[in-house]
């Protein structure tokens, strides 16, 4: 989930009683204000002063509670509505209202609302769905420390302005770099026409790039340097172009087409990560 802007806090997990915890990127079991609280949606109660998901009952039909789990090993932790979750290993953990993940290691964890996600290895930190995580930390090292990310962008563009391309092809979704954390990111990308009234060029036309470079998030800040290589095209593809950029806490894959051209995209997107818990 992104921050929604103006804000500084966003929800991380809910408990097994509802009551829904923020994090500021840094902390994750934070209690936030009225304002936040019912700016996410939820219930703010001024005499608890908690925000909660939903009033707790423990005739709560089981849909909301974990379902269909299998988990192979000791200290594992399905958190309420983490439903089709396959865990084999230690000590690892899903935050919430996860669907359909697969965690094969020790101490990892995947984000409340992360679905079908992959981690590998010790210590990995899913925070994205469709995303497939690798680990690689000594058991002192922070949650995400050193990690391998997989992740698809995508779009369809039909003129010739520059537009996002979004995480999943859901739109305004993005990576959020974490902060304190640099990154290497190898966007492999490809552009495939499939219509459009355009005389110029025809249906099949293609290109492919490889964007890739460095974004480096300082106390929240982010920065990025880049560079891109045309790989091969096909046919008409004047214009067309992919462009690493940032926004906020995002990582962005920007894609521009051409007038009366129906253009699919695909960002195949490989980041390698050091989240290095000093400020930066």
């Amino acid at each position: 989930m992104n921050y929604l802007t103006g804000y500084t806090l966003k929800p991380s997990q809910i408990s097994l009683i509802g009551e829904v915890l923020f994090t500021d990127g840094r902390d994750y079991d934070l209690r936030a204000n009225q304002l936040t609280c019912e700016a996410y949606g939820y219930t703010y109660d001024s005499t608890t002063g908690t925000c909660s998901a939903f009033r707790f009952n423990t005739n709560l039909d089981r849909n909301i509670s974990n379902i269909n789990n299998k988990n192979n090993g000791a200290g594992n932790t399905t958190q309420l509505g983490s439903n089709t979750i396959q865990i084999n290993g230690t000590r690892n953990t899903t935050r919430g209202f996860n669907n359909n993940c697969l965690i094969n290691g020790s101490s990892n964890e995947i984000a409340n609302s992360v679905d079908n996600a992959i981690v590998l290895g010790a210590l990995g930190e899913a925070t994205a769905t469709n995303s497939i995580v690798l680990g690689g930390n000594a058991p002192e090292d922070n949650l995400g420390e050193r990690q391998g990310i997989q992740l698809i962008y995508g779009r369809q563009t039909t003129n010739n302005s520059t537009q996002s391309s979004y995480l999943n092809n859901i739109t305004g979704e993005f990576f959020e770099v974490p902060e304190n954390a640099i990154i290497y990111f190898h966007a492999e990308t490809i552009a495939v026409r499939v219509g459009g009234s355009s005389g110029s060029g025809a249906v099949g036309d293609y290109g492919s790039w490889v964007e890739r470079g460095v974004v480096i998030n300082k106390s929240g800040t982010l920065s990025i340097q880049r560079e891109r290589d045309t790989i091969k095209t096909s046919g008409t593809v004047t214009n067309w172009r992919i462009l690493a950029s940032t926004s906020g806490t995002d990582f962005l894959l920007t894609v521009r087409g051409q007038t009366n051209m129906t253009l699919e995209w695909i960002c195949n997107v490989n980041i390698t990560q050091i989240k290095t818990g000093v400020a930066l």
